[in-house]
């Protein structure tokens, strides 16, 4: 507990899960939905007394070779909240992927909500703005979204408390939102026989994504924790992301009770030097950085993705 009481933000997220543990008015109700070509979940997140809703790490679809999106991910999404009168507040993103392209401003449109990420954003539109080339007329400023989130802010679903957790380390932006007692953790964790996210990314540290991971894993065990990805572990058929705090420290595979620093890093560095780069990596950042938005239209009225040779 002694890490719990130097950290006030983890204190009062653990008294949140703890709260929500023992009145189930306070529990959210959570659907997945799961998008094959890129392994990817979206969770739509909703407080049942009020139906005030959040959607976290939407998908908008895209298909590299003909150039063209579609939105088939996020009208599954708008066709769930719709059948079950839900009010979005909350259009939510862990941290700008690398691996999809957001369906957020999309979904703002149709749905309404806040588009909201962590702070650090600004970061990561630094470094990949001067990747893309971006000009002086791409801002720096997070300004492409209508929240940022910093380390311990609350908010609320309705009746239910939420609070945001900065956990960097695969990006400088990482964040975790804990709503009730259920933590959604982006990038930072797989299921416990995958193990956790890279951390070779510009900006990404795998030390720092140890100290964010062990940060997350001071929650109480019953903690839910809902993750961004799947990749079905060898020797696993089915698809999963839901796990508990419990598990993760019991059986993750890279990151368990037992595991110092130093193994983690190690393991991290070497694993991380023979991954290849996610297949939309350049498309996908290019995006995100923007709040999900296409870069703007050239003067034929057509938008470009920019692909830089030989710079990553």
């Amino acid at each position: 507990m002694a890490g719990v009481l130097d950290d006030p933000f983890l204190h009062s997220a653990n008294q949140q899960v703890e709260a929500a543990r023992a009145d189930r008015s306070k529990k959210p109700t959570i659907a997945g939905f799961f998008d094959e070509a890129t392994n990817t979940i979206s969770y739509v997140v909703h407080d049942p007394a009020t139906c005030e809703a959040a959607i976290i790490d939407s998908v908008l679809d895209y298909d590299a070779a003909a150039g063209r999106t579609s939105f088939v991910s996020a009208e599954r999404i708008i066709e769930y909240v719709e059948a079950r009168g839900l009010t979005v507040v909350w259009l939510m993103e862990t941290h700008a992927h690398a691996d999809h392209l957001s369906a957020a401003p999309y979904l703002q449109e149709k749905l309404g909500g806040k588009l909201a990420i962590g702070r650090e954003i600004t970061q990561v539109q630094n470094v990949f703005g001067k990747l893309f080339n971006a000009g002086s007329e791409f801002e720096r400023d997070g300004s492409q979204f209508d929240h940022l989130f910093d380390d311990g802010d609350r908010f609320a679903l309705g009746g239910i408390d939420a609070i945001a957790l900065h956990v960097p380390g695969h990006t400088p932006a990482d964040m975790a939102f804990i709503i009730g007692d259920a933590a959604f953790v982006g990038d930072t964790l797989f299921m416990p026989d995958f193990g956790t996210a890279r951390a070779d990314f510009p900006g990404g540290d795998a030390a720092q994504l140890y100290r964010s991971i062990k940060r997350l894993l001071t929650l109480p065990r019953e903690t839910r924790i809902f993750l961004c990805h799947d990749y079905k572990a060898p020797g696993r058929d089915d698809y999963a992301w839901e796990t508990n705090v419990g598990q993760q420290r019991d059986l993750n595979v890279h990151v368990k009770d037992g595991i110092s620093e130093k193994e983690f890093v190690a393991m991290r560095t070497a694993r991380d030097k023979n991954l290849a780069m996610p297949t939309l990596i350049l498309p996908s950042v290019q995006v995100n950085i923007r709040g999900g938005r296409l870069p703007d239209p050239d003067d034929n009225g057509v938008s470009y993705i920019r692909i830089p040779v030989n710079a990553v």
